[in-house]
């Protein structure tokens, strides 16, 4: 009934605790499917000890995390569609959770749920979820740009169930950019199909330590540019009302994003342009005068000014 899908690019050492949670689900009637995006580090093998017959591994050559789920979606067997990435877990009730929203909600192609994070030693981070539209524990998302632009984001990549068709129709994830490619389909799908969304937290996303000098949003940045591109066709497509308001704010909290990655990467010269872009279209000033006063510090410089305020 619903099909997993879990790109895998090197992950051993976790994919195995992470597919340990998927099997213990209350809800039964699932198949795994694991993409294989080129591992070179033993986890495919490590993913194979796992036994159980609702788990297939297709692989491919290394093509990003966006083809690795395509491929999934692709491969699916079932119309519903979980996602999970390789390093991280569901809670026992998760699968359970989604399928009751899905026959709860027939008029939803997605359905989501909370999440928390979880560091590296065990310390567990709740979420901020502002001015969700109802009133218990479950309830129609109306407002999704407008939750997602005061809050951390109401979707991510572990908390997700769509129908096939739905995932299929905006095209799946947009492939060749290393960030951003799964709030960008959430947007996508959260203008065209109606979300059914549950408070309960049973999604965990673990901040696994990187192996490398190279800091992760080092590692991911790069795609910001394409992302800002095509939240503004979306903007530019919505007929004007309050849910375009709601998208503007949202975008206007990208474009933080946005600068804010660019100090971090050192590149504080293209931060100035992208904040004066912000403040164009809309973003307040206030918002943007920090990275504005940044941004006229070298990179390196305005890089650890940046650091050493996040880390007071």
């Amino acid at each position: 009934m619903i099909s997993v899908v879990i790109p895998l690019y090197n992950k051993r050492g976790m994919v195995a605790r992470t597919l340990r949670s998927v099997l213990a689900q209350t809800f039964r009637d699932f198949e795994v499917v694991i993409v294989d995006d080129g591992s070179t580090d033993g986890s495919v093998e490590e993913a194979r000890s796992v036994m159980d017959e609702r788990i297939r591994i297709v692989s491919q050559q290394n093509a990003g995390v966006s083809a690795a789920r395509n491929r999934g979606i692709a491969e699916a067997r079932y119309n519903l569609i979980a996602f999970l990435d390789a390093d991280d877990e569901w809670k026992s009730t998760y699968l359970e959770t989604q399928y009751n929203l899905y026959k709860k909600y027939p008029d939803c192609a997605v359905f989501a749920c909370n999440y928390e994070f979880r560091s590296a030693d065990g310390k567990v981070t709740p979420t901020i979820i502002r001015k969700l539209p109802f009133v218990g524990t479950d309830g129609m998302l109306s407002n999704y740009f407008e939750v997602a632009s005061c809050s951390h984001p109401p979707i991510c990549s572990i908390s997700i169930m769509v129908k096939k068709e739905a995932i299929q129709s905006i095209g799946g994830f947009p492939v060749g950019i290393k960030s951003g490619e799964d709030l960008l389909t959430w947007a996508r799908l959260a203008t065209l199909y109606k979300i059914a969304y549950s408070r309960c937290v049973l999604a965990v996303f673990i901040d696994t330590k990187l192996n490398s000098k190279e800091s992760k949003i080092g590692k991911r940045a790069g795609g910001e540019r394409y992302i800002t591109n095509e939240l503004r066709k979306l903007y530019d497509e919505m007929s004007n009302g309050q849910q375009k308001q709601f998208i503007k704010d949202y975008i206007i909290r990208w474009y933080k994003i946005y600068a804010v990655t660019l100090i971090e990467i050192r590149k504080s010269h293209s931060a100035l342009s992208v904040a004066l872009e912000a403040i164009k279209f809309g973003g307040p000033l206030k918002m943007f005068i920090p990275i504005i006063c940044l941004s006229l510090f070298p990179g390196k410089m305005a890089s650890f000014i940046l650091k050493t305020i996040k880390h007071k």
